[in-house]
């Protein structure tokens, strides 16, 4: 009974790993300046938290968005037609660029929210100017996702991957020698890892679009656009899917930044261990991101075909994949607790020795929260993928306000804020969320897919 999900597994995975690392690469710009900032101290920690949950809030949106290209080009695919295909690029780059000047705008004027969050004032201070310019690297990072997304819907998903790579090495060094003052450059702090992202992410935009150029199979397609001519029709359609693509993901982004504004409450230490265990939690996230993209172009080629048994069965196969790997980092989490949160501070430092020791001994009660929801979130972001393959945005947008909002949100901000649980209690309403997401998703695809093998 499982072989026909398990002999799935080689080409799923084949085509997850490049999207997982690319992934991966994203949130290994914000390990990296997590890292490098950690060893300024707690408060500078904190900064980079404070500044990230607002630019990840944006984020969410451009990236969820950016989602609707990816089903339209694997379905244009799937019935052979490149012209719908380019059609779906060409849009699908106006509306990220300009969803992209938006929310930097949108950044800027919620700025002075920074000072009403009854945040630390150190820490405020130190996340202005970094969120300013980090606020900016979303209208690249925007538009590089229009081109992720058209290559994965092709099934060329190692393209964004290399660009990701390139990307993180440029951090990684133009971090190194700002934020340190390294080789007689100068000493920047926080500031020298938002001009590291910044300038990584422009790299990103011009390395991927060189790359798919270079490619007989792409030139035609990301090449000679008339932009003079949009379509109100592909426009709309894009926009119908991404817009609640976009919630999707930002409901789920929102409640995670709502425990890092809830943590701030608790003190810097509480918002320093958040930080770490959710940088933790992304990366092993971006796994079940990566199948997500997996199963959206599969389900989505299926659906060209009008095959929707075999869909049905690859879409299975794919949540059985995802629920093997995420029991695997949930035993690593649990295992790891005390010693994962040690990477992210210097242990050695007398003058901040009982500031670390508290962080650690937090972060390592988060991280065995996490153990839990690693399984709740990997389910609940591949049955995702696979409804968005479906083209079906609207039901499973309401599923995820109900399961993050009214489920999980209420219960992290009582047990969090009102319960002797603090930071643990935050992130016991995480879990009870991902966990009635997982379960709701599930149900809406079974009954989707029975009902169109049945018609």
């Amino acid at each position: 009974m499982f072989q026909q999900y398990t002999k799935e597994f080689k080409y799923n995975l084949r085509l997850a790993y490049p999207v997982i690392l690319g992934m991966l690469g994203h949130t290994f710009v914000a390990f990296a300046d997590n890292i490098m900032v950690g060893q300024l101290g707690t408060a500078e920690l904190a900064a980079v938290s404070l500044g990230n949950s607002f630019v990840f809030i944006a984020m969410s949106l451009g990236i969820g968005f950016s989602t609707a290209i990816t089903p339209l080009v694997a379905e244009a695919d799937g019935a052979g037609s490149r012209a719908d295909g380019k059609s779906a690029l060409k849009h699908g780059l106006v509306l990220c660029t300009v969803l992209g000047l938006s929310l930097f705008g949108i950044i800027l004027l919620c700025k002075p929210l920074l000072y009403y969050m009854k945040q630390p004032p150190e820490v405020v201070e130190l996340a202005i100017p970094y969120l300013e310019l980090v606020a900016f690297s979303l209208v690249p990072l925007i538009i590089f996702q229009a081109f992720k997304q058209f290559s994965e819907g092709l099934s060329q998903t190692k393209y964004p991957m290399y660009a990701t790579i390139l990307a993180n090495v440029i951090n990684i060094v133009i971090n190194y020698l700002l934020i340190f003052g390294s080789f007689g450059f100068p000493k920047l702090g926080i500031v020298g890892a938002a001009i590291g992202t910044l300038a990584s992410r422009f790299i990103m935009v011009g390395y991927i679009w060189f790359l798919l150029k270079r490619k007989e199979k792409f030139e035609a397609y990301v090449t000679g656009f008339n932009f003079k001519l949009i379509e109100k029709k592909v426009i709309k359609k894009i926009i119908s899917l991404g817009f609640p693509s976009a919630l999707q993901m930002f409901f789920e982004v929102a409640i995670f930044t709502a425990a890092i504004w809830l943590s701030g409450v608790l003190g810097k230490n509480a918002q320093a261990a958040n930080q770490i265990a959710l940088n933790l939690s992304s990366m092993t996230f971006m796994v079940g991101m990566g199948l997500s993209v997996a199963a959206m172009v599969r389900v989505g080629n299926q659906k060209g075909l009008q095959n929707f048994r075999e869909l049905r069965r690859i879409a299975k196969s794919i949540f059985f994949l995802t629920f093997l790997l995420e029991i695997v980092f949930a035993a690593l989490f649990l295992i790891g607790r005390y010693w994962l949160p040690t990477i992210y501070l210097d242990v050695d430092d007398v003058v901040n020795q009982v500031d670390n020791m508290e962080v650690i001994i937090i972060a390592a009660k988060l991280l065995l929260v996490s153990a839990f929801f690693q399984i709740s979130d990997g389910i609940q972001v591949v049955v995702l993928g696979a409804l968005r393959g479906l083209q079906d945005v609207k039901i499973p947008t309401l599923i995820t306000f109900i399961a993050y909002w009214l489920i999980g949100f209420p219960v992290s901000y009582y047990f969090g804020l009102f319960s002797e649980y603090k930071s643990t209690g935050i992130w016991i309403g995480l879990l009870l969320g991902l966990t009635a997401s997982a379960v709701m998703l599930y149900i809406r695809f079974n009954y989707l897919t029975k009902k169109l093998i049945k018609s």
